[in-house]
């Protein structure tokens, strides 16, 4: 069950955002008609401010449509950049279809400017009145209003995280009340019910036996608790399934993604017209770069990477980081000793890699030339592989491809990562980057593949930009 708080400031946001976007759309009408503005470029349309005005509130209510479709009224708590990524994308959207509808009916008002300027207000005036309810649905979390009361059943590693999680991040809305690493009955959490009314009975430990999670779910009906549970392995792979009749029996598929059919039909349609639009407006830039690389360094400005897809291996295009001298692969074995040079890597990997299991990433790398390291540093190395991306194998999002060496130590369950083509940028991308474990980066793909959307690719290729910005690189 919800709690008074949130719901009240859940439901406090509607009223508030059509506000705000009223409040930026007559923003932008005065800034339109203020004299200095109208000195550079004189007003030329003929639309009164009475009709202006009954504009901006029937717009202003489709646009919270679209807030809602984003998710920007859920109940859910997220971080503030995950919030920051969901206005603008709601904002952005409620704009196309705007700029659509004029396209068509031109007859309503010619002003670009205001269009742009009301785009621009209601995203900055919606973020900064977002940030003011967090700040005191924050202030209401830390002083227990509206916390959920909790008692964590578990043991294991996935436990200590999530007790560490929510004691450290108190706007997420838990109070822990209660560790119960043993259970041995309902005795203990009735007397606990009875001192805190418990709110959720999370069980973070999967190998919990079964006769005590059928208990604990028990109590937890009985009371009117919410139970929660950790996902093990089967459980999290049966959450996508698909039911198929067969001589009147009914056969479980557990499908391994959505993506299939005409989702993939749509999603290549998608890749190869982005792509496409990025590489015409990109290839000055990424043409002189090449020079730059060539000047900078002898040898090919394009670094042709082996990696791993479900059908085999491909080469992935990049700028060239490093010295030639230092490069692997066939491409370079034309300039360099390859033999010295991997055995060079593989010193570097054991004394300076900063990630652990089958996937390698060198600290402060001694290999990287000056634009080198600025080109990694910013991300756009990547930029040659949109062609990837042009060509088809490789997608605008999915999870990032590994090298073979690094794939021949994969455990079997790491291999659900190939089920579909990797991506220039993914969740676990947006998610830490080379900060995060292999087995974090395995499991936000994972939860990519098994959960794919339009909408969630669309969300991650938003944010993406944003977090290179803010990223501090090691290369």
């Amino acid at each position: 069950m919800k709690k008074k708080a949130e719901l009240f400031f859940t439901f406090l946001k509607i009223p508030l955002d059509y506000l705000i976007l009223v409040l930026a759309a007559l923003a932008a009408w005065s800034l339109r008609f203020n004299e200095s503005v109208q000195a550079i470029r004189p007003v030329i349309f003929n639309l009164s401010f009475s009709r202006y005005v009954t504009y901006v509130l029937a717009a202003a209510l489709i646009w919270l449509i679209f807030f809602a479709w984003s998710g920007l009224y859920s109940f859910t708590r997220r971080r503030i950049i995950d919030e920051l990524t969901k206005v603008i994308l709601a904002c952005s959207t409620g704009m196309t279809a705007i700029i659509i509808y004029m396209f068509f009916v031109r007859e309503l008002f010619d002003s670009r400017f205001i269009v742009i300027l009301a785009w621009s207000f209601a995203m900055v005036f919606v973020i900064i009145e977002r940030a003011i309810i967090r700040k005191f649905q924050n202030m209401s979390l830390s002083r227990g209003l509206g916390a959920h009361k909790i008692v964590i059943v578990g043991t294991n590693e996935n436990t200590e995280a999530i007790i560490e999680t929510f004691r450290t991040q108190p706007e997420l809305g838990y109070k822990i009340v209660a560790h119960i690493k043993d259970y041995n009955g309902h005795e203990e959490l009735l007397a606990l019910h009875k001192k805190y009314q418990i709110d959720e009975i999370i069980q973070t430990d999967s190998n919990v036996s079964r006769k005590n999670s059928i208990a604990l779910i028990d109590f937890a009906n009985e009371h009117n608790i919410i139970f929660k549970y950790a996902a093990g392995q089967f459980e999290a792979r049966t959450t996508n399934v698909e039911v198929h009749m067969i001589a009147g029996i009914p056969i479980i598929e557990i499908r391994k993604t959505k993506l299939d059919g005409w989702h993939k039909i749509i999603k290549r349609v998608l890749d190869l017209l982005i792509s496409s639009i990025l590489i015409i407006i990109l290839s000055p830039f990424m043409f002189i770069l090449a020079i730059l690389l060539r000047l900078e360094d002898w040898g090919p400005a394009i670094y042709k990477n082996e990696r791993v897809h479900s059908k085999g291996t491909f080469n992935v295009f990049k700028f060239r980081s490093m010295y030639t001298k230092y490069c692997t692969g066939k491409q370079f074995a034309k300039y360099t000793d390859q033999a010295a040079v991997l055995k060079y890597e593989e010193d570097l990997i054991k004394k300076q890699s900063e990630r652990q299991g089958p996937v390698y990433k060198i600290l402060n790398d001694p290999r990287r030339t000056p634009i080198g390291r600025f080109i990694e540093r910013a991300s756009i190395d990547e930029l040659p592989q949109l062609f990837n991306v042009w060509i088809g194998n490789m997608s605008l999002v999915g999870p990032r491809p590994h090298q073979p060496r690094e794939v021949e130590k994969y455990d079997k369950e790491h291999k659900h990562v190939l089920d579909i083509k990797p991506g220039m940028t993914g969740l676990a991308q947006i998610s830490g980057r080379s900060d995060l474990d292999f087995e974090k980066e395995v499991k936000l793909d994972t939860y990519y593949i098994e959960n794919w959307s339009f909408r969630l690719d669309f969300w991650i290729l938003l944010k993406t930009p944003l977090v290179v910005l803010s990223r501090k690189s090691k290369v």
